[in-house]
C-alpha cells in the first residue's frame, strides 16, 4: 500500500506588537492595534500568504494579530480585551502543534511590569505544554527570564534600522517548522540566557556603526556552529521604566556546553565595549543643529527631532521643535526652505480642509496629547496641499508658514520614505532643511540626506535617559551607574530551572 501523506503541522498565529514608552502620556488602545483576524492575518506576510514559500508548509490557524505604531502604554482594560480574545481563539482552535507568537517585545501595559511575559504565560496555559511556541522579535524588545522560559524558540532582528525584519519573522517560522519535524522529545532546545546591564537608545546602538556593527556580526557566526540553532542580542527598550528593560544575549541549541560558551563570550564582548556606544550621527541641541545645517552647503540637510519620535513611542505632537523653527529668522523669511514632518491635529486638519488649497488659515496645532514644554502652537499660513491616501495619517495637509512647510496629519505618522513627501507635493531633494520626528534615519532617507544631525529634543523618548528619571529598572545599569563593577555574565540555562526570574 502507498504511504499516506504526512500530516501537516497545525500552527496558530497570534500576538500583540507595540513599542510603548512609559514616559509618554499617550495611550495605545484596542483601535491603535488595528486587530486582524482569521484569513486576513495570512495576507500580512508574503511567506505564508497564498503562493508564499511557507504557505503549504503547515495548516495555518490564524487567531488575532494586533500591531500598533509605537506609542504610550496600553490601558489595562484594552490589553485584557485583546488578551481574552486571543485566549478564547486558541482554546477554540482545537489541537495544535505549534504557535507563532507575533510580538515586538516592548509593549508596556499599565499595571504590569512584563506584558509579553504575562501574555506568554496565559497563551501557554491555553495551548498546553506540548505546543511548541516560536517568536521573531524586534531587537529593541525585552526578554525577561519568564518570557524565555515560557516560549520555546526566540530570535530577533540583527540590523538597526530593521532591514531584516521580514527575514527574521520568516526565520522564526522556519525554526518552528524544523523543530516540529523532530520527535516530540527533541523539539525543545535549550536556551542560554544572559542579562547584560546596559540600557541604551537605538540611536546609540545602530548596526551601521561600531561597536554594534561588529557585535551583531558575531551572531550569524555563532548560529552557524554545530549544536546551535539561533543566537540573538536584544539591546532592549530604553524608554520604559520596568525591571526587565536591559540588554539580553541568548543562544539557543541542543548542546549545552556550546550554547553556554558562545552566549558568555558574546555577553562579555558587549560588556567590554559598553562605553563605546555613541550616537549614530552628530548630535547636539536643536539650535546648534540648525546653525550647522543652515551654514553648510549640504542639501537636503536632515535633522532628527528625536525626543518625540513616534517610531520609538513618542506621542508625536510635542510642539517644542516646531515652535523653535518658527522663531528662526532665516526660515521665517523664506531664505531657507524647510519642511517639518509632522504634527498630528485632527481639528486643524478639518479647518484646513474646509478652507481648501490656496486659502490662508490660522490654526492651533499640537500638544493635545503631550503638552511638553511648549503647548499648542499657532500657525498662520497658506494651505498648499491636501492628501488623503495614507492609511496611517488618513488626511495630510501642508501649511506653508514663511519658508516652512508644516505637514499636519489627522493621525500621527512617522515619515520614512521619499514618497511620504512627494505625495504631499514636496520635493525633498529641492528642500534645504527637512526636520523629521525620528531617531536614526530609515534607509531611504539616509540615502537621500546629504547632511544629517540628531537634535536632542524633549519628549517621551528623550535621548537623555538620565534626564527622563528611570527609578524602577534593575541596578546597577549603564549609563545610570558609571562606577566600575563586574556584572554576572554567566549563562542561565533554560528550561532547566522551573523557577524563572521575573527579570
Amino acid at each position: 500500500m502507498p504511504e499516506s501523506p504526512a500530516r501537516l503541522p497545525r500552527i496558530a498565529i497570534a500576538g500583540l506588537a507595540v513599542e510603548s514608552s512609559t514616559f509618554s502620556p499617550a495611550r495605545t488602545t484596542v483601535e491603535s492595534f488595528r486587530p486582524k483576524r482569521g484569513a486576513e492575518i495570512l495576507q500580512t506576510r508574503p511567506f505564508w500568504s497564498a503562493g508564499g514559500s511557507l504557505a503549504e508548509a503547515a495548516e495555518w490557524v490564524p487567531i488575532l494579530q494586533g500591531r500598533a505604531i509605537p506609542g504610550g502604554p496600553v490601558p489595562a482594560e484594552d490589553y485584557r480585551q485583546l488578551k481574552q480574545e486571543i485566549l478564547a481563539g486558541l482554546r477554540a482552535a482545537g489541537p495544535l502543534d505549534g504557535l507563532v507568537f507575533d510580538i515586538h517585545g516592548a509593549m508596556s501595559v499599565i499595571g504590569l511590569d512584563d506584558a509579553e511575559g504575562d501574555l506568554a504565560v496565559a497563551v501557554r496555559e491555553a495551548v498546553g505544554p506540548d505546543v511548541v511556541i516560536s517568536t521573531g522579535m524586534d531587537l529593541h524588545g525585552n526578554v525577561s527570564r519568564r518570557l524565555a522560559h515560557t516560549l520555546d524558540l526566540l530570535t530577533c532582528y540583527r540590523m538597526a534600522p530593521h532591514e531584516d525584519a521580514l527575514d527574521t519573522k520568516e526565520r522564526a517560522v522556519r525554526n518552528l517548522i524544523t523543530r516540529l519535524a523532530l520527535p516530540a522529545e527533541r523539539r525543545r532546545p535549550l536556551k542560554a540566557w544572559i542579562p547584560v546591564p546596559i540600557l541604551l537608545p537605538g540611536e546609540k546602538t545602530s548596526t551601521r556603526i561600531e561597536p554594534a556593527k561588529s557585535l551583531y556580526a558575531k551572531v550569524p557566526e555563532i548560529e552557524a556552529k554545530d549544536g546551535v540553532l539561533d543566537a540573538a542580542i536584544w539591546i532592549g527598550y530604553a524608554w520604559a521604566d520596568e525591571p526587565r528593560n536591559q540588554c539580553v544575549v541568548m543562544v539557543t541549541g541542543d548542546d549545552q556546553e556550546v550554547i553556554s560558551r558562545e552566549a558568555e563570550q558574546l555577553a562579555a564582548a558587549i560588556w567590554e565595549r559598553h562605553d563605546e556606544f555613541a550616537f549614530v550621527a552628530p548630535a547636539d541641541d536643536l539650535a546648534a543643529c540648525l546653525d550647522t545645517a543652515i551654514a553648510g552647503p549640504e542639501r537636503p540637510y536632515f535633522i532628527s527631532d528625536s525626543g518625540d519620535n513616534p517610531t520609538a513611542g513618542g506621542a508625536g505632537d510635542v510642539t517644542w521643535t516646531l515652535d523653535q523653527l518658527l522663531r528662526r529668522e532665516e526660515i521665517a523669511a523664506g531664505r531657507v526652505s524647510a519642511t517639518y514632518a509632522s504634527i498630528p491635529d485632527p481639528e486643524a486638519i478639518r479647518a484646513c480642509v474646509a478652507a481648501g488649497v490656496g486659502a490662508t488659515v490660522t490654526v492651533q496645532v499640537g500638544a493635545q496629547v503631550d503638552a511638553g514644554p511648549a503647548g499648542p502652537v499657532e500657525l498662520t499660513g497658506e494651505v498648499r496641499h491636501i492628501a488623503t491616501e495614507d492609511p496611517d495619517a488618513i488626511t495630510e495637509v501642508v501649511l506653508r508658514v514663511g519658508g516652512l512647510d508644516v505637514i499636519i496629519t489627522e493621525r500621527r505618522k512617522p515619515y520614512h520614505h521619499e514618497a511620504d513627501f512627494t505625495r504631499n507635493g514636496i520635493d525633498p531633494r529641492a528642500t534645504d532643511l527637512i526636520i523629521v520626528k525620528i531617531g536614526y534615519l530609515e534607509p531611504e532617507l539616509f540615502a537621500l540626506a546629504r547632511g544629517w544631525m540628531l537634535a536632542l529634543t524633549p519628549g517621551g523618548v528623550d535621548q537623555d535617559l538620565v534626564r527622563l528619571g528611570h527609578h524602577r529598572i534593575s541596578r546597577p545599569m549603564y549609563p545610570f551607574d558609571t562606577a566600575p563593577y563586574d556584572p554576572d555574565l554567566s549563562a542561565r540555562i533554560i528550561p532547566m530551572s522551573d523557577q524563572p526570574d521575573v527579570a
